[in-house]
């Protein structure tokens, strides 16, 4: 070692002997962090485009997309009948319900608690084997941690331990403590199947419990999240967009999923529902009956056609909202997307693109056709009680918080480029410039940073009036404007759908990145472009459904682009055929799992049933990777160089050992 290199970094090392004060602790470390290194790389799990549909989430989060069914068939192989694994398995998913159900069905209880906790055991042992001692201790609940170590450092196979083994277990029933550890080892081995979760985008809109899903997630220990539109969507809302307000409550009423608005963020619809009766009383809102997806029950006709009346109110108020910030910034160029000035009111027709087009009805009480875009005056007392309701709201403001703290626009892990829906792109594959301030351009990675931190801007206490105005503006933006890496389409064609019977209108055109990721060249340049380095890279990212009932492949790019749209969602199942995919990415490679739609926990409890699931293997690695073969092992081996460079200076002099701070 160079006596430069200690020079250079002496304030460095004087700081790190505090935390290492002697030769022995410096050491100990490096002996630590060297034994990790050659541990197996972590389970890492991919999900996208839950969209509120939570027990289908929960139980992919609990069975970890089959991961934890495939280490129950791996160690008791044909040794269990298959009835026998399953109802192993549901035991760990569900252990509360499921102890309930078998207390009121089998006589020889204590028999079955003997044989399930060694099954339990056996399977928690193999989870932890990932981890250091110190990392499971922490998994472990304070009060049964002693005893859960010992029953998981201990083989059975040692015939001197057998008998120390069996009295634990034998006491633990006996002192009427089974059922707590049962729960206990089910929940350690939930948490250790899984090492990181990856969230792709859209958490919300569509099913009703979004809100649950965020505090499922607000008490898991390792995720992050690459932001989704319709996440953006609703942290627009909560920051006060106006039209993102509106588009909120409206996919909310147009799904029939109010649960999360009314119930999850106590969001006050009152003050719509009186609005919409008073305007719309004699319009039969015929383009705005809702669609009863995602659980939500058939509603009685009165309920049916107050939604609509409520769906319609809320829609007008977009599109004027719409309009007032896509004039405050001209830049956008979608002053074009403003559909009321396109109406000939007295005709009941609407020009678009130069032709004209009927509109399926003509009832705009709140419009004014001289003004067409300008609020009623109880258009504005509506607005500002619903944006003051979404500010207002402390959990949903403490759930956005949490987007914050854990998401972003894109993630680097592992040598995959992760990020929701796109990268803007030219016809000729390359990265395009877009403008996000006027006369400001950036691409790729830039791009995606620069809108990441105007995003956070919105929600800063204090920053210029102007940016955060702007910054709280450009979610619109992201949520419908055609160079969005959150939508990459020509248009949104809300109004169209709403309102035009010719389809030809509904068409959104998709940006070139759709268009041309299955190229292997084309992947491997935006994979350049944000420096993500390996042999083994790859993107991975969600936003646009599969069909893979008319054979789409979620494989793309020779296997450099995986599409895992979740498909959580019951709107997109007719339209898919199957309930999406998840990505399990574990030390011997790469699993693609194919989901059958989830019928319900009820079924998962009571009868074993489980998501039907067809695993592929996309790609499987050589040898078994190490943690020493990831991000964490580069920054593990930087930290032993570290600490080397300390001991090295402790030993010629430039440090003293500071024997005195050691913690005993």
């Amino acid at each position: 070692m160079k006596q430069e290199d200690i020079d250079q970094n002496i304030k460095y090392l004087e700081l790190l002997s505090k935390s290492f004060p002697t030769i022995a602790s410096a050491s100990t470390e490096i002996i630590n962090l060297s034994a990790i290194l050659h541990l197996p790389k972590g389970t890492e799990h991919f999900l996208a485009d839950i969209h509120g549909e939570y027990k289908a989430f929960r139980h992919v989060l609990k069975n970890a997309s089959g991961n934890i069914k495939r280490k129950v068939n791996e160690l008791f192989g044909n040794t269990l009948r298959d009835a026998e694994k399953r109802e192993l398995c549901t035991l760990i998913y569900y252990p509360e319900e499921k102890l309930q159900l078998i207390k009121s069905t089998d006589e020889e209880l204590n028999d079955w608690y003997r044989i399930t906790l060694h099954r339990l055991i056996s399977v928690c042992r193999d989870v932890s084997s990932k981890y250091t001692r110190s990392n499971v201790r922490k998994s472990l609940p304070t009060e049964s941690s002693y005893i859960i170590e010992e029953l998981l450092l201990e083989r059975t196979d040692d015939t001197n331990k057998a008998a120390y083994i069996d009295t634990i277990i034998d006491t633990i029933i006996s002192t009427g403590r089974a059922d707590n550890f049962i729960i206990v080892l089910a929940n350690v081995i939930q948490r250790l199947a899984i090492d990181q979760l990856h969230i792709l985008g859209d958490i919300y809109d569509r099913g009703p419990g979004a809100h649950i899903i965020m505090d499922t997630l607000d008490g898991y220990e390792k995720w992050d999240i690459q932001w989704g539109n319709h996440d953006i969507s609703w942290m627009g809302a909560a920051a006060g967009n106006g039209a993102l307000i509106c588009n909120v409550i409206r996919l909310s009423l147009r799904y029939y999923n109010l649960t999360t608005l009314e119930e999850g963020y106590g969001v006050n619809l009152v003050p719509l529902a009186t609005f919409a009766m008073e305007t719309y009383k004699d319009d039969p809102c015929i383009e705005f009956q809702p669609r009863l997806s995602g659980g939500a029950k058939k509603q009685d006709s009165k309920t049916t056609q107050l939604t609509a009346q409520m769906h319609k109110a809320i829609t007008v108020l977009q599109f004027k909202e719409e309009a007032r910030i896509f004039n405050r910034n001209p830049h956008w160029g979608l002053k074009k997307r403003e559909p009321l000035n396109a109406i000939n009111f007295s005709k009941g027709t609407i020009t678009i693109e130069g032709k004209e087009y009927p509109l399926t009805s003509c009832m705009f009480p709140t419009i004014d056709p001289k003004n067409p875009c300008r609020l009623t005056k109880g258009e504005e007392l509506l607005m500002s009680k619903l944006r003051r309701s979404f500010k207002m709201s402390e959990k949903l403001q403490r759930h956005i918080q949490l987007l914050l703290q854990h998401g972003g626009m894109y993630e680097i892990c592992n040598g995959n480029l992760l990020f929701h829906a796109s990268i803007p792109l030219n016809e000729d594959g390359s990265l395009k410039n877009i403008e996000i301030f006027p006369g400001q351009e950036y691409k790729g990675k830039e791009l995606m940073h620069q809108i990441e931190m105007l995003i956070r801007t919105a929600f800063q206490d204090d920053p210029d009036e102007s940016e955060k105005r702007y910054a709280t503006d450009y979610f619109l933006y992201l949520w419908c404007g055609p160079d969005s890496p959150l939508f990459d389409k020509s248009k949104m064609a809300t109004f169209e759908r709403y309102f035009i019977a010719d389809k030809n209108t509904w068409h959104e055109e998709k940006g070139y990145y759709y268009k041309l990721r299955e190229s292997p060249k084309i992947v491997d340049g935006i994979l350049d472009a944000f420096g993500v380095k390996g042999e083994n890279r790859h993107i991975i990212n969600g936003h646009v459904p599969v069909h893979a009932s008319s054979g789409e492949n979620p494989i793309k790019a020779e296997g450099k682009l995986m599409v895992i749209d979740g498909g959580f969602s019951q709107a997109y199942h007719k339209e898919t055929g199957i309930a999406g995919y998840t990505l399990v990415y574990h030390s011997r490679g790469f699993q693609l799992v194919q989901h059958e739609p989830f019928t319900s926990t009820e079924d998962a409890i009571r009868l074993g049933t489980d998501i039907k699931s067809t695993t592929q293997i996309v790609e499987m690695s050589s040898h078994r990777m190490l943690v020493e073969d990831t991000d964490k092992g580069k920054e593990l081996k930087a930290q032993i160089a570290d600490l080397q460079m300390l001991l090295y200076a402790y030993r010629h002099g430039y440090l003293k050992e500071n024997k005195g701070n050691i913690l005993l």
